[in-house]
Parts: structure tokens; C-alpha cells; sequence
């Protein structure tokens, strides 16, 4: 099997190369600068802003299209040109090359669902540009993909967590530093996922050749942010922290990110768990099995 992934050197895509590689698949990443970890992974150096790069004239069974701006970015002209133009940019490239193609999203979609429980059949409302941008590009991809007779399916990811990321880099490092600030309240509920168990997710979305679908990718127990962290400074052995009024949260990190982490969202990960068993059904196991390996 022949697999591209975008954003292969990211938090997320760094674990899917591995465990794709694992099981024998062929996997080339295209990366803006570096090189991927994985010796056995094939690297592609490119921008998709700049497409003057050449990817190996060959067909891919599968491509997962990782690669997007985080929504902390404040430059709106980057965000449409990673997060819009970047989508168009790539699938001018495998137009002919590609058999499957796996959009990863996130919650941002549903835009701010109140107490309804968001599953695959709830309305998309985006209420950020940032989830708009993402929308727009996947529909792009689902039209065009149709138009070529190429599979599709999008992943809606939660929260992701784990030994990297957003998680040690913004919670952990800043919890020890005593630099941390919970924007509002921390009363917003957020639903959370460990990494293993997105790639878990995602590889099964193909094992299980689950195309023109779309997914929830969560644990299955909703918690508030506060409630999370209270958790994460346990298991740390550190004191909770103070918290910031969202305003000023959003001069510091940005509006959209703020906006749609302080947007309640509660889902239901009962097709994905059809699919594949979560080793983290819940954020109380992934927690203290995630502070445990950062310690160690």
C-alpha cells in the first residue's frame, strides 16, 4: 500500500507515519523543511503555498491530508493560503494520483452546537473564519473528488492530546512555569482524544475501506476545561491555575483560537468506536498514562 501524508512531521502525522510504516506501508510525506524521523518514510520537500515541487510520478492508495495552519495564526492572509489555497494547491498535484483521500478537520465545524450532542449528522455551522476556511476547503475536495472519481472522507478531531503538541507545549511546559491562565471560566465543556487513538482512527478509517464518510474522532467522555486541567495539575503535582478573561486571552493567542476553545461542544464517538477500540475511552485514563510517560 502506498500512502502520502501531508504534515507528516506534526504532532499527529509524526505518530501516523510511524504506525503505518509498522504495517509495511510504502509512505512518502511532503514537509515544508526537515526531514521526517521515520528512516523508511520517503520525504517530498515542498510548500503547498509554492507548488514548484514534484511529487514521485506514482499513484497513492491513500493520502492524508494533514498539513493546515493552527488556529492561534493571526495573519488571515496565511491561514487562506496554508488552510484554502494549500487544499487546491495539493489536489492539482493527485488529481491523477489518487485513489483515497482522508481530510483531516476538527470540531470548529459545528460552530457552537449548545447542549446538542454533536455526532455525524449534525448541522455544520462554523462560527469562526478559521472553521469556515477549513469547511470551504473540504468541500472543495469533496466536489472534486467526486468529479474524479476519487474516494473521500473527512475526520472531525477533537481536542488531541499527548506527549507533544499543544498539550505539552501551551498546558504542561506553562502549567511548571507557573505561566498558565485558563481563559473564562473553564465551565466550556471540550471533548478530548489521545493521539494513539486518532491514529488508531484513522488508520482504521482505511483498514475498514470506510469511504465518502465522514467521523467524530473523540474519547467518549465529554469534561469541562476546567475539570481537565485540574486533572493535568494532579497528575503533575502542581496547583491549579489562575484564570484570564477571554478578552484579553484573545489579544495574547488570538480570537479564533479562543473562540473555539471556549465553545462548549459535547460529541458522541459512537461510529469511530464501531471501527477501532480506544485504548483512552476517557480523558481520567489518557491523562495520568500521558503525564506517567512524560516523566519517565
Amino acid at each position: 500500500m502506498k500512502v502520502l501524508v501531508t504534515g507528516g512531521t506534526g504532532f499527529i502525522g509524526s505518530k501516523l507515519v510511524d504506525k503505518l510504516v509498522n504495517r509495511g506501508a510504502t509512505v512518502t510525506c511532503l514537509v515544508r523543511q526537515g526531514g521526517i524521523s521515520n528512516p523508511a518514510a520517503k520525504t517530498v520537500t515542498g510548500d503547498l503555498t509554492y507548488p514548484d515541487f514534484i511529487l514521485p510520478d506514482e499513484e497513492y492508495d491513500i493520502v492524508y491530508h494533514l498539513a493546515a495552519a493552527w488556529p492561534g495564526e493571526k495573519d488571515k492572509k496565511i491561514l487562506r493560503a496554508v488552510n484554502y489555497d494549500g487544499t487546491v494547491n495539493l489536489f492539482s498535484m493527485l488529481k491523477d494520483k489518487a485513489k483515497f483521500i482522508v481530510y483531516v478537520s476538527g470540531l470548529g465545524v459545528f460552530g457552537n452546537p449548545g447542549e446538542n450532542i454533536v455526532d455525524e449528522n449534525s448541522p455544520i455551522k462554523p462560527h469562526t473564519e478559521y472553521a469556515k476556511l477549513r469547511l470551504e476547503a473540504q468541500k472543495f475536495l469533496e466536489s472534486n473528488c467526486k468529479e474524479h472519481k476519487i474516494a473521500f472522507s473527512v475526520a472531525y478531531l477533537g481536542d488531541v492530546y499527548g506527549n507533544g503538541g499543544w498539550f505539552k507545549k501551551i498546558l504542561v511546559e506553562r502549567l511548571k512555569k507557573g505561566s498558565f491562565r485558563m481563559p473564562g471560566s473553564g465551565e466550556y465543556y471540550r471533548s478530548f482524544v489521545h493521539v494513539d487513538d486518532v491514529v488508531s482512527a484513522l488508520e482504521s478509517i482505511i483498514e475498514k475501506n470506510a469511504i465518502n464518510q465522514s467521523f467524530v474522532i473523540t474519547d467518549s467522555t465529554p469534561v469541562t476545561f476546567k475539570n481537565f486541567v485540574s486533572l493535568v495539575c494532579k497528575e503533575l503535582g502542581l496547583k491549579e491555575p489562575g484564570t484570564i478573561p477571554t478578552i484579553l486571552a484573545k489579544a495574547v493567542m488570538g480570537g479564533d483560537f479562543i473562540n473555539l476553545l471556549t465553545t462548549s461542544i459535547k460529541t458522541s464517538n459512537e461510529k469511530i468506536a464501531k471501527l477501532c477500540d480506544f485504548v483512552y475511552k476517557s480523558y481520567s485514563e489518557g491523562v495520568p498514562a500521558t503525564i506517567s510517560e512524560m516523566k519517565s
